[in-house]
């Protein structure tokens, strides 16, 4: 399959697995969670491997709007798929709350998808990219001049260090339509992805990074005050069957 609508809601997930059941998940979900899911009118966009944190997997999901997850996500929990296999991959999982529902900041800032085809065998070789994953902790009340911010201040400085534009996303505001799955709804955060062929590509990216004035100096100022915790940075590794790879 290959998406060539922007997906204007996403979902990202993070699942704390039981210990080395991680495999088990991927193994399952590539198998019979990808289309089973897609039929019902949302688009599983990637799987992920947390590559430091070994029980964690980490995934996206889009919808075109609100109503449409209420309606796809109903069709889905509520179908013969999911009760099919819904034991055994509850079984991996110790944590599964810890989502947030995302949109784009505008336009061309989402995943550049069109023609994009998902490998189809479960059972290829590792694939060699690394999704790069910053959160920031954004505070509420400047929330809504971030995006800005990042776009004249840091994705300069990203960029200069080597990295991609990349996809950019701030939390959708809107309420929670499916109650049945929560999501962090009391927080604002923005969250930065971009893609490195290997992880030593990006490697050489985070050491440059590290070393810019720019981004140490927005550091050590929490980029001018927008932020109200430490940005976090997860290194993702897709699966065998991501669209995203």
């Amino acid at each position: 399959m290959s998406l060539s609508v922007q997906q204007n809601v996403i979902e990202l997930r993070r699942y704390l697995l039981h210990p080395r059941r991680r495999e088990d998940l991927i193994t399952l979900f590539d198998r019979h969670l990808v289309e089973s899911q897609e039929e019902c009118g949302m688009s599983v966009l990637g799987q992920f491997r947390d590559l430091d944190r070994p029980d964690d997997f980490v995934w996206l999901r889009g919808f075109s709007d609100m109503d449409s997850r209420r309606h796809s996500l109903a069709s889905f929990y509520d179908g013969p798929l999911w009760a099919a296999h819904r034991d055994e991959a509850n079984a991996t999982m110790e944590r599964f709350d810890d989502v947030l529902l995302l949109h784009p900041v505008g336009e061309d800032t989402g995943f550049a998808l069109a023609g994009v085809k998902r490998p189809f065998a479960s059972g290829q070789a590792e694939i060699g990219t690394v999704f790069a994953l910053y959160t920031f902790p954004l505070v509420p009340e400047r929330a809504d001049d971030f995006p800005a911010y990042f776009s004249h201040v840091i994705l300069p400085v990203l960029v200069e260090a080597g990295a991609p534009a990349g996809a950019r996303l701030e939390t959708e505001q809107s309420k929670n339509t499916f109650p049945r799955l929560p999501v962090r709804d009391k927080e604002r955060v923005f969250v930065w992805i971009g893609r490195f062929d290997s992880r030593a590509e990006h490697h050489r990216f985070a050491r440059r990074l590290h070393s810019a004035p720019g981004w140490q100096d927005a550091m050590a100022n929490a980029f001018e005050s927008f932020t109200n915790a430490p940005v976090s940075l997860c290194r993702l590794a897709p699966t065998a069957r991501s669209l995203l790879h």
